[in-house]
């Protein structure tokens, strides 16, 4: 038995069929991925994009960020490097989507994120998405322990 293939049997095609690459459950996830999802606005996809980026970056700058030896400026220290990384991320995508789509008219019935319009839809919603994971991130991280004794309460 081939387990590992080319893709769609080309050769040409330059990516492999292996079992994990090209069965149903990864075809399935990728599918769900607020980027591939059918039925969303570029904004609804960028703000999706931007709250799982913000709220997860926060963490990382804590712990191994320049402030982790100071627990009293940790927190915030995280939040502004954060909320740096986050600025680049629409910075950058700004920057291709005004070289990608930006002297092309629109066309009629094109795909939302193949516009200038879209990719600026996405753009904005990955800024304020990417802003709010972070400051929600930094909210609960703040508050640790209040909400830590909220739901002990619960429990006990």
């Amino acid at each position: 038995m081939d387990y590992i293939r080319t893709f769609n049997d080309d050769p040409c095609e330059g990516h492999l069929s292996t079992p994990i690459s090209d069965s149903p459950v990864t075809r399935l996830f990728i599918n769900n991925l607020p980027i591939n999802r059918p039925g969303l606005s570029p904004l609804l996809r960028g703000l999706e994009i931007g709250l799982a980026h913000g709220y997860f970056l926060v963490g990382p700058e804590i712990v191994l960020g320049p402030l982790r030896d100071y627990p009293e400026a940790a927190n915030l220290g995280g939040l502004v490097t954060a909320m740096a990384i986050v600025l680049l991320g629409p910075a950058c995508m700004s920057a291709y989507g005004s070289v990608t789509f930006g002297n092309k008219p629109e066309t009629p019935g094109a795909a939302p994120l193949a516009t200038a319009r879209g990719w600026g839809d996405l753009t904005a919603g990955f800024f304020l998405g990417g802003m709010g994971g972070v400051f929600a991130a930094y909210f609960l991280l703040e508050n640790f322990a209040g909400i830590d004794a909220i739901f002990r309460g619960l429990v006990n």
